[in-house]
């Protein structure tokens, strides 16, 4: 009998880890409100099967979206696996949820912090199939830092992310 070698994961663990810093900004920002000029710029996958989007949406941004947490928005709730908020989408309050294995990228450009992920697709094939062929482009990208420029978001490509970047001089 042949064993199947098993090796440690460690890219899932620091996706892990650091989805628990996104979790925890938001838990703060739930608790006691944003403070100071802290705002979040939160993209997910909007085809991940447990996000919940209205429909029109979805049909308008059907890979992915990027929402603002900063002045308006409602009822942000924290649980251990997803996140809820009412944001105002066209003069209408529309209430998401967002599980944290569909984030792309959490950046908080007021201290120049910023993360980007790798999303979890649980079960293949619940996974739309205009979605799969995106799935196993993102699944073939490495986690990165992300790094801001001018108050702009930007890629770098590396493996590794380092907090010194984002601390204060």
């Amino acid at each position: 009998m042949v064993k199947k070698k098993q090796i440690i994961n460690y890219e899932q663990m620091v996706q892990s880890a650091l989805r628990g810093v996104v979790k925890s900004a938001l838990t703060t920002a739930a608790k006691d409100g944003l403070p100071g000029s802290h705002h979040f710029y939160i993209t997910f996958a909007t085809d991940h099967p447990e996000v919940d989007l209205p429909d029109y949406l979805m049909e308008e941004y059907p890979d992915g979206i990027t929402i603002v947490l900063q002045h308006e928005f409602w009822d942000l709730e924290v649980e251990e696996d997803r996140f809820a908020v009412t944001l105002c989408f066209n003069d209408v309050n529309e209430r998401l949820l967002v599980p944290y294995d569909a984030i792309i990228s959490f950046v908080d450009p007021s201290v120049k912090f910023g993360l980007e992920f790798t999303p979890i697709y649980d079960e293949p094939e619940s996974v739309p199939e205009v979605a799969a062929s995106k799935k196993s482009l993102i699944s073939k990208k490495k986690d990165k830092a992300i790094s801001i420029v001018d108050g702009e978001p930007k890629s770098e490509e590396s493996n590794i992310v380092t907090l010194d970047a984002f601390r204060k001089k």
